[in-house]
């Protein structure tokens, strides 16, 4: 067990700037101090002190203001930032390595008991503050969820999931112990992820403009070549630079 506190603070201290040391760490990290508490939480439940372990959920819930159900399984060095309104569900499985920031919620959509219901994150994933993992699916293992977004579906190995609902915006390949998995990203936020949908209506837009340029060409070959055309409707020209800012 102490073993495993030591692995905890440790991890805390290498993922946090803002961590000095162990002390500080026991005694002003909620966090940290929400998963002790679940540890006393689990040993209850898995010995059928159901109640019990209910009961020492509900009080790190009220000191730390972070939920974990007694039934949840929490890994080793897994760290919860801040964690206020953080809310890990009974079936919820939580793998080593993993950083879950405040106002999460790793919740469920069915209400089969007895069921998977909640969320399984693999080592390595980051959930940003605010984002809803909901469902009986798998986080694949370094996966990232941007701040405030709902997944809704699994997300692949190493992938970036942001947007309500979320869609995968970036994937990488990396092996679990290389520097680029072990790379700390805060709040789900990377570098250089442009937004899939954001590229293809850019592209879009791309393509009307030079359609309408073409078809302006056009006009005035078939004109000079006296060739009538019907008058076309008059409308306000495309302005790329304009349509292009609103979808930034």
């Amino acid at each position: 067990m102490f073993n495993r506190l030591r692995e905890d603070i440790a991890s805390i201290i290498k993922k946090d700037p803002a961590a000095r040391n162990a002390w500080e760490v026991i005694t002003c990290y909620p966090g940290f101090q929400a998963i002790v508490m679940h540890g006393w939480a689990e040993w209850c439940w898995q010995r059928g002190l159901k109640w019990l372990g209910r009961f020492i959920s509900h009080v790190a819930r009220v000191l730390t203001g972070i939920e974990i159900h007694p039934g949840a399984q929490i890994g080793r060095r897994v760290f919860i930032d801040h964690g206020f309104g953080v809310v890990i569900g009974e079936t919820a499985v939580v793998g080593d390595d993993c950083t879950i920031y405040q106002g999460v919620t790793l919740g469920g959509t069915s209400l089969s008991r007895g069921a998977k219901r909640h969320p399984t994150l693999e080592s390595g994933v980051i959930v940003g503050a605010g984002a809803k993992v909901l469902g009986g699916f798998t986080i694949g293992a370094g996966a990232k969820i941007g701040s405030n977004s709902v997944v809704l579906k699994p997300v692949p190995t190493g992938a970036t999931a942001v947007g309500n609902p979320a869609h995968v915006i970036k994937r990488e390949v990396a092996s679990a112990d290389s520097e680029a998995a072990q790379l700390f990203t805060a709040y789900g936020v990377t570098q250089n992820s442009d937004d899939p949908i954001s590229k293809v209506l850019h592209k879009l837009i791309d393509h009307a403009v030079a359609q309408q340029a073409q078809i302006e060409k056009l006009s005035v070959a078939l004109s000079h070549a006296g060739i009538a055309c019907d008058a076309a409707v008059e409308a306000e020209k495309l302005i790329p630079e304009q349509i292009n800012s609103l979808v930034d």
